[in-house]
Parts: C-alpha cells; structure tokens; sequence
C-alpha cells in the first residue's frame, strides 16, 4: 500500500459499511487528531527498522481509517502493519498534537483477535503462550523442567540441537529466565510491618512471570517499601492482573482478570496498590477506563485505579527513611516502554536512584527506543525484536555501565539476551534494596 499517510484520500467520505464491529470501534475523534506530520516517525521501533510508511503510527492510523471507512479489510495487509507494532506508545509521548494513538491501537487490537481467522499454527502458538504466562501455577509448574532443562543445556550436545530450533521456539528457548527451583516456589509474607515509624500502607501485586522467575524482585520491593516506613501486605489468592493479554488484543479474558484483581484488592485497608512491574501497571491504571462502559464495574474500576501507583512513585514521593550504604558505580538506567511512555514515570526512578551515595547514573542512547521485548513481541516476532536487541545491547555497551537497571521483566529478559551475563542487569529496587542493606549488588 503505497498511498502516503498524508494524503487527500484521508478525507474520504464512507463509502460502504465499516470493517470494524460495533463493539468499540476506533472513535472518529481520535482517528482525526493524527495531522500526519511525522513527529512520530524517528520514534517508532519499526518504521527505524523498515523505513515503511505504513509500519510508523501515522501510516497505521491512516489504515484504521480506511478500515472504518470501509475502504479495506481487517485481514492481510491491515493485521500485519497492527501486529508489527510493539505498542510501545514511544509515539504517544512524541506527537504534539495529542493524538491518542494508544486509545487506538488497545482498540483496535481486540477487532483483530475477533474478526481475523489466523492461520493454524499462528493460532497455536498464540494459545501455548496465553494458556501458560497468565498462570502462576502453571510457571511453577513448568520450572521443574526448567530447571533441569537448564542444567542439560550446558552439554555441547544439547546446547547445539537447542541452536537449531526454529523461529519462534528458538526464541522462547533463548528468553528462558535463570530458573531457581526454591524461588520458583517461594512466597512473600502476607504481612510485613514497616521497619521505621509508619507513613502508609501499601499492597503488592505480585504479578505472575515477576514472582515465579523474577521472585527476589518481589522480595527486595518488600523490603524496601518496609524499610522507609511502609506496612505492606501481599494478598496470598491474588491472580493475574491480564496486561499480557490485554496488549495483545484478547479483551475479554483480560477484562475478567481486570474484574477479579479489582475485586481482590479493593477491599483491602491500604492507601496504595503498588507494583513494580512497567506493563502491570499500566494496565491496571487503565481499568477505569476499560470497564467505563460496564455499569457494574466502571465506579469501581475508576477507584480502583486512582490507588495504583508504581513503586517508584511511592519511594519518590517522601524523603528517605532508611540510610543508604554509597555504592561506587556508573548505573545506566532504562526507561521500559510502559513506565516510560505510558505511565509517563520518568523523573521518579532516577530520583530514588540517586538517593544512593556515589552511584552515577548515565544516559543510554536513544533512550525511547524499545528494547524489543513488548510483552509477547519477543516471541511472536523474533526477528524485529532481535534487531532492536541488538541495537539496545549496543546502546548500553557504548555508555560502559557497571550495572543496568530497567523496571520490567521482560525488558530484563530481552536485554539480558542480547547484552550477555557479564554487566549486572537488574530492577532499581534490588540496587536500592542492596544500599539499604548495606550488601553486594546481586548479580543478574
């Protein structure tokens, strides 16, 4: 499709039936503030990979337009440019006009799951995925064989019939996370009480892939929330929060999650709902939003997210309790997509890292350029997220950190891959955790 974005078809007037349902369809209004001036193209992941006009935010709103319109189909051209993008809203933050590309693409993305047939093994590998991470007995579950997966691949023999997986399974074999039995299985306390005089009381979303494979992240959150004068509680049967599911366009079983997460915390005595997870959190700010339509739910989807707030937030918002221990080291920061952008929180990591005597916190090259990972894009387009890797890696070799930081597991994971095991990778909280305590910095 040749046609550039800012032509004159743009104002075509509807020629026949819209190839959206009637089920929140991209809304006009939004579709109309894009003025195609190309602010967003030196920003877009793939449009820097591709230089393809309809794989830039504007030349995808161009075809949400010709679909609504009636002009095109869902199918083909249409799902591929929508399923290109990472949805890393780096566009968002960019645009001067405010178009809500956002709003467009969380809409638009469900459209596509419900009317577009994908092809067999498409819709199968898309189902392994979702019938896996969203569980967190099931990634248990799977870390028995994770682990001793791990150890076999050690053995040349193995790791060379593991170099000759194809595409997409070769992918996820090379994301596997450092699996650890013990922490696979562990569990928060309930409760833990603030270590200092009392300033708030927070709960924890624990997340899924976050307390099964990143489960010392929880741990040091704990502490640290605990050690400057936070009571926090972890509610034992709290489930998937569904932004997993709900950035790749499955609505309805992300909105049940949303239902029951809500339902789960909303009762609880705290000031804050806290996570330290980019995409959990920006979707759970966003359930106002999403239920705005259910009459039973939107009052109390609204109040719900009104209490979310990143870790980062709340450690930011007072003056240190807890005595940080200096910690002598260049630190680079990465701003993951969905804190960055979409939560727009990117003063307040810097600041609670800085509360760290002696840390020197550097800039990493084109900082707003995804990583890659974007929730499932990783694995369902290996090859894009390969070469934004590998850019990132690149990027943050060239500042010569002693550590990087990023607050999202799946960032950790895709930069790991492409970064190597000899640069400490970690959340800023288990750095914070790690001044306060007055201990080595863990390794990745």
């Amino acid at each position: 499709m040749s046609t550039p974005a800012g032509s004159a078809e743009t104002n075509l007037p509807q020629t026949a039936p819209s190839a959206f349902d009637a089920h929140r369809p991209p809304e006009r209004e939004l579709l109309d503030d894009c003025v195609h001036c190309g602010f967003c193209l030196p920003t877009c992941p793939t449009y820097q990979l591709w230089g393809e006009e309809m794989d830039s935010p504007r030349g995808r709103i161009y075809l949400m337009d010709l679909a609504q319109k009636g002009e095109i189909g869902l199918d083909g051209p249409f799902t591929e440019h929508i399923d290109a993008c990472l949805g890393c809203m780096a566009c968002v933050t960019a645009c001067p006009s405010g178009v809500q590309y956002d709003r467009l693409l969380e809409s638009v993305r469900p459209q596509v799951e419900r009317n577009v047939e994908r092809d067999r093994g498409d819709r199968l590998f898309r189902d392994a995925i979702f019938s896996l991470f969203p569980y967190k007995r099931r990634l248990r579950a799977a870390a028995l064989p994770g682990a001793l997966y791990q150890r076999l691949r050690r053995i040349p023999a193995v790791a060379k019939l593991a170099d000759r997986l194809p595409g997409r399974l070769a992918a996820m074999e090379s994301l596997l996370p450092p699996v650890s039995v013990r922490e696979a299985f562990a569990r928060l306390p309930v409760f833990t009480p603030a270590v200092h005089a009392r300033r708030g009381r927070v709960a924890l979303l624990s997340g899924c892939v976050q307390d099964v494979f990143f489960h010392r992240v929880n741990e040091a959150t704990v502490r640290v929330l605990a050690a400057d004068g936070y009571d926090v509680l972890v509610p034992r049967d709290q489930g998937c929060c569904g932004a997993l599911e709900l950035h790749a366009g499955r609505e309805e079983t992300a909105l049940g999650r949303a239902r029951r997460t809500i339902a789960r915390f909303e009762t609880l005595d705290v000031d804050t709902i806290v996570t330290n997870v980019a995409g959990c959190g920006s979707s759970m700010k966003e359930y106002g939003h999403l239920l705005s339509d259910d009459p039973e739910w939107a009052s109390r989807a609204a109040a719900f997210s009104a209490r979310v707030r990143d870790v980062h937030e709340v450690l930011a918002d007072l003056e240190p309790v807890a005595p940080r221990h200096p910690f002598r080291a260049r630190v680079a920061y990465h701003d993951a997509c969905h804190l960055g952008h979409a939560q727009k929180v990117r003063s307040q990591p810097r600041a609670v890292l800085r509360s760290i005597p002696d840390l020197q916190l550097i800039d990493i090259a084109e900082a707003d350029l995804c990583c890659g990972s974007a929730g499932i894009y990783n694995m369902v387009a290996p090859e894009a997220a390969g070469e934004l890797g590998v850019r990132k890696a690149g990027n943050v070799r060239a500042a010569r950190p002693d550590v990087v930081v990023t607050a999202n597991p799946g960032c950790l994971l895709q930069i790991g891959k492409h970064l190597g095991r000899d640069i400490p990778l970690l959340h800023p909280v288990q750095l914070l955790d790690a001044s306060i305590r007055g201990v080595p910095v863990p390794r990745s």
